[in-house]
């Protein structure tokens, strides 16, 4: 009884509406796919396979429904919307109370992000001063009118607390891509997040005099949050 109390007295402490998703990097071979072709080509079936290279997506092969492979390179897919194979107990339950019905960008669909897929877009990047594209997992479907965060692949976590081998708090990432006001994406990371508060933040006078002496990693999405909410164009 106890170590159910403690679970939920965890959880209950938890803003489900602000948080970012979970990254996924592994995806059902039996549930459709929904894939949406730079070329306007809507497409339909099951993972066959993912090719990666250092945690990037190389090259996406599904099925269509009649058995048919089909070979999409990055640069093909403008969106998709991918089954995450597993989902432990604990972020089923979080997944339970996360808003789906209000994503601030309407591109979205609300029916499939409800049942639990993920959506990957094609974005441009700039990777150690290059700009390049890569289809990157959106984390912030809720609030990402103006300032989205995609999935680093190559992330390393904080500490996270455990309980019962379960995961329920920590582990966040230290590293994020960010783009704001359709830009281009680049990485922020926890260790120089404090320079980077201002010049992402400036423009909203809420979120700045509210945490500007007590800058932290750990608030990143709150401050996205509330940016979203407060001062979204």
């Amino acid at each position: 009884m106890k170590k159910i109390t403690f679970l939920f007295a965890l959880i209950g402490g938890i803003s489900f509406g602000q948080e970012f998703l979970q990254p996924s990097d592994a995806f059902s071979h039996k549930e459709i796919t929904y894939i949406h072709l730079a070329d306007g080509t809507e497409l339909q079936g099951t993972i066959d396979d993912i090719d990666r290279k250092k945690g990037l997506i190389e090259e996406i092969v599904i099925k269509d429904g009649n058995g048919k492979k089909i070979k999409l390179k990055p640069e093909d897919v403008k969106s998709m919307y991918l089954m995450p194979t597993k989902m432990n107990k604990l972020t089923k339950m979080m997944e339970s109370f996360h808003e789906v019905n209000n994503y601030s960008d309407k591109r979205l669909n609300n029916n499939l992000m409800g049942q639990g897929y993920v959506y990957f877009e094609n974005v441009p990047v700039m990777m150690k001063k290059k700009r390049t594209t890569m289809l990157m997992q959106l984390l912030n479907p809720d609030f990402s009118s103006t300032i989205k965060i995609y999935h680093d692949p190559y992330a390393k976590e904080t500490t996270s607390l455990g309980f019962g081998g379960i995961s329920v708090a920590g582990g966040i990432d230290k590293s994020y891509y960010i783009s704001k006001d359709a830009e281009v994406a680049y990485k922020i990371e926890k260790s120089d997040y404090k320079d980077k508060f201002m010049p992402i933040f400036q423009s909203c006078t809420a979120v700045v005099d509210k945490y500007k002496s007590d800058i932290s990693w750990r608030d990143l999405e709150k401050h996205v949050y509330e940016y979203s909410t407060t001062c979204a164009k």
